[in-house]
């Protein structure tokens, strides 16, 4: 053996071997096309009971109909668009009642989740639903809308989740899902949405007090007070 050989096995020895790396995941063409549609609804660019124009928002969007195809099933599925055989795709219509039967089931199942989520969820846990409440208020402070918003679900999913009931956090995000534009509105003028914030505080400290019938209470006062916010807008 030569002895570059000899060097070559010392390296190979002497060097640890390279740890594994987890890959960073890039957002695929599909779920950007399925957010963007999504944040369209969610924000009125896409108008309740408007007919979607497949061609119309690939241009829009740049891309083909199938990946916008693909993204309005996604959307059907969470109830925020509708398929209607030979018809096409509409933005969904929901009406007075079926936003007031939704919060009311909502609100059963965050009063239902308030003591489970305060009993099994760890301090770590907690402490992530506090920075996203902190994301939040951050941006309601910058007056950014849907981002505020899009915190404000997480919030409300992160709640349900850490009950540690797969079944209700299962029926919890389906209704939540076919709410977001609903519940996007509730909070357009300045007084609803100072109004929706108070209401947060609220739960984050009575989350962090571990006090569940406090959180279901404020849970529940808050859908309530939501139904207030947007009924006069549907």
């Amino acid at each position: 053996m030569n002895s570059e050989s000899n060097v070559v096995g010392l390296v190979d020895e002497v060097l640890p071997p390279e740890p594994e790396v987890a890959r960073i995941e890039r957002p695929t063409l599909h779920n950007v096309v399925i957010s963007r549609i999504r944040d369209m609804i969610i924000e009125g660019q896409l108008p309740v009971g408007m007919r979607i124009h497949e061609g119309q928002l690939g241009l829009q969007l740049g891309v083909s109909r199938t990946p916008l195809r693909e993204a309005l099933k996604v959307l059907a599925t969470e109830g925020l668009v509708e398929l209607m055989p030979s018809r096409g795709a509409f933005v969904r219509k929901l009406t007075a009642k079926d936003a007031r039967d939704m919060l009311e089931v909502l609100s059963s199942l965050e009063k239902l989740a308030g003591p489970m989520t305060c009993k099994n969820a760890s301090d770590e846990e907690i402490r992530a639903v506090r920075r996203l409440h902190d994301e939040m208020l951050t941006f309601y402070a910058a007056r950014d809308r849907l981002q505020y918003f899009k915190r404000n679900q997480q919030i409300h999913s992160a709640l349900i989740s850490l009950s540690g009931n797969e079944s209700l956090a299962l029926v919890h995000d389906i209704l939540q899902s076919r709410m977001k534009r609903i519940r996007f509105i509730g909070d357009q003028k300045s007084e609803s949405w100072a109004a929706a914030v108070d209401e947060h505080e609220e739960m984050i400290a009575a989350l962090e007090a571990r006090d569940g019938a406090r959180l279901s209470s404020a849970m529940a006062d808050h859908l309530a007070q939501s139904w207030e916010r947007i009924h006069s807008e549907i």
